[in-house]
Formats: C-alpha cells, structure tokens, sequence
C-alpha cells in the first residue's frame, strides 16, 4: 500500500471538510491516506509517495510559512500536488491579470497596493458601480472581504485603511447574481471535467461558503458555461491534479470568472457520489509516472 498525505489545518472544528470522503477510494486504488497539518515541523515528508494540498485553510494568515512548507515537501521524496510552481501562480489573485491576457473574461478588477481612504470614492465611480467588494489579494474564507455601498461610513474607511494601507487588494462591483442566482463552481480532476455546483448565500448575507451559510446544490452546467470552464482551463500555465473554477452570471446573459482555486479549494465530494471515486482514480493514474 502506497502512502499518501492530505495536507490539512490543525484545527478544523469550524469547517465543513469532506475529505474522509475519499479514504476509502484512495484504499481501492491502493493508496494508504494520513492526514497532517501543515504546520506540524516534525513530519518527515520522505515517508510519504504523495501529499495532497487539501485542507489547510489559514494558510492565508503566514503565507511565506506556507509556502516554505510546500518548499520543504517539494524537495523531499515525495510528490506534491498541487505543484509549488502552480500555487506561486495562484497564491495571489493577480494571477486574474494573466488569464485577463488570454481571453478569459473575468469580473471587472481594480488592483491596488494599499489604500487611502480619501480614494474609496473614486472606486464606485471607476466600476460604475453602487455596491464594491475590497478584499486582499492573498486571502481565503471571506476573509477582510467587505460588501460596500456609496458612500462609505467614516468608521468603516478607517476600518478599510488600517487593514490595507499596506496590503495589496483588489475591488470589484458586486455582482448581484450572486444573491439573485447564485455563484457557479465546477471541477475539473487532472483536467477533466467532473461535476458543477450552484453555491447560494444564506438571506442578508453575500458570502457562499458554508461557514458563513451557503447553500449548496448539484446542478447540471449549461452549455455556455461549460464552454467558460473549458476556456478556462486551457489557459492555465499548467493542467492540475484538481481544481475549482467560479463563475457568476453577468448582466448580459456571460459567465465572468470570478477566481481559479488551485490550492487548497473544497471539491464538495459529499454533493456527487460519484466524484471521490472519479477523484481517486485520476490521482491514482497521475502518479503512474511520478513514483
């Protein structure tokens, strides 16, 4: 039996995580699961024929650490994926500029190195827009991501100023599909397509993740959108073993991305049960050539 590693956070009693899902597939193929946290220093990766970036969502929080640690795995025997090169390219949101570059519509961006409030104003008028997100550009779970409207309170742009006065962030119009319909995700396992969801927020809320009350359901993607994934994905510098892309419905009847998840992204195993399964063969294939 081979070994293979789910890279994963100490603590995660305040998420939803699914991947015992796959332990018992990855058994069929002949692979022996373990979890560890990414911060634990006293694993010795070489133990491993594979650790699988899975679950460490506060990498967000010590993002070097991080990926110091895929460093240390990378140089050890074992095989990791995500590859590091792909999660450098990922790890910041302006890899949205390089898709940009190739064709792929993406939800209508400012970038910015840190803020100065007296400037909030100017974003609405830039995006022609009544209602913004701000968020880091290196972040995960919602988090500092703030729904606005014009004109901000006082004590929210001092609020806004002292988390990005020198952190790069990006601003976007809200997209009220996201509420209306909801926000697209589809998976893809070593490039191939396997299932779509339709996340939805909880009411008197914008964030879709579980944890904040998203609503989940399996949907059947339509033509158009398959088309916007595929686009997608033969745009990236590289095929990955897994991967999430978002979509939002436009006003205009498109599909804008809205971010490429190659880290550590949920695969939402629990919503198609045939997707561990689909999963854990494609990895298993993967690394034929690789060990």
């Amino acid at each position: 039996m081979k070994r293979c590693a789910f890279l994963t956070m100490a603590n995660m009693d305040a998420f939803e995580c699914y991947d015992h899902l796959l332990y018992k597939p990855f058994a069929n193929v002949g692979w022996d699961v373990t979890t560890v946290p990414w911060r634990d220093t006293a694993v010795n990766w070489n133990d491993f024929g594979a650790v699988i970036i899975r679950s460490p969502w506060d990498y967000q929080q010590e993002p070097a650490l991080f990926i110091a640690v895929l460093k240390t795995i990378e140089e050890s025997t074992a095989h990791l994926e995500n590859t590091l090169d792909i999660v450098r390219w990922n790890i910041d949101k302006t890899y949205l500029k390089d898709l940009q570059t190739k064709g792929i519509q993406i939800v209508p961006t400012i970038w910015q190195d840190s803020l100065i409030s007296r400037t909030t104003p100017s974003f609405f008028k830039d995006l022609n827009a009544t209602e913004i997100i701000i968020k880091p550009v290196i972040s995960a779970n919602a988090d500092h991501t703030f729904r606005l409207q014009n004109p901000i309170e006082g004590s929210t742009n001092k609020q806004l100023e002292n988390i990005f006065s020198d952190r790069p962030f990006m601003v976007q119009p809200f997209m009220k599909n996201v509420i209306t319909e909801g926000e697209f995700s589809l998976f893809y396992f070593a490039g191939a397509y396997s299932h779509t969801i339709l996340k939805t927020p909880k009411s008197g809320d914008f964030r879709v993740q579980e944890e904040h009350g998203g609503q989940l359901t399996l949907v059947e993607p339509e033509p158009k959108l398959l088309s916007a994934g595929k686009k997608t994905m033969q745009a990236l510098p590289e095929i990955p073993l897994y991967s999430r892309v978002d979509f939002v419905r436009t006003v205009q009847n498109h599909f804008a991305l809205m971010e490429v998840e190659l880290i550590e992204p949920s695969l939402y195993f629990n919503m198609d049960p045939e997707s561990a399964m689909r999963f854990s063969n494609h990895f298993d294939e993967w690394m034929h050539d690789k060990i």
